[in-house]
């Protein structure tokens, strides 16, 4: 079973939504459900077809959060040293070619949003730099092709999700 790295708040957050999803959603939708069986016909009744299509999404997420939820792994990566590249890390690349600098944060996966520079832990660009340290190459696949980089800086820096 894969651990699933994550911070407390990620996992805080999850758990108020599996919480919610079983206390209230469930009962809500089985509400609905009675509600619409009442109206009689089931093969033609719209209401019914579509409470129980939002009952089997539901009951999906349930299933999908108690999974990640008992393999989760919380970590608080200002506790981790960052000497290397680690859960929590921001790296400063510097591109070989072009000089410009890129900043990368990695992150477990329900935290992952490359749009901000948050990066999965799980990504090949993580695994490429996890264990590495300030002054080495890397060189990464990227989606216009391989490039080269160099380590300029690791820290931690608190993590804004």
């Amino acid at each position: 079973m894969q651990k699933e790295p994550m911070l407390q708040e990620t996992f805080e957050k999850l758990s108020r939504e599996l919480e919610q999803l079983k206390n209230v959603e469930r009962a809500a939708i089985a509400k609905v459900i009675d509600e619409a069986r009442a109206l009689g016909d089931l093969k033609e009744n719209a209401e019914y077809h579509a409470a129980k299509e939002k009952q089997g999404l539901m009951e999906a997420r349930i299933i999908e959060l108690q999974d990640l939820l008992s393999r989760a792994q919380v970590i608080d990566p200002s506790t981790l040293p960052h000497e290397r590249v680690s859960f929590g890390s921001t790296v400063v690349l510097v591109d070989h070619d072009t000089d410009e600098e890129v900043t990368y944060v990695i992150v477990g996966s329900q935290e992952s949003n490359p749009g901000k520079g948050l990066i999965s832990i799980q990504s090949p660009m993580a695994r490429a730099l996890l264990g590495k340290e300030e002054g080495e190459e890397v060189e990464l696949q990227l989606p216009g092709g391989r490039k080269r980089f160099d380590v300029e800086e690791i820290k931690y820096v608190p993590i804004e999700l």
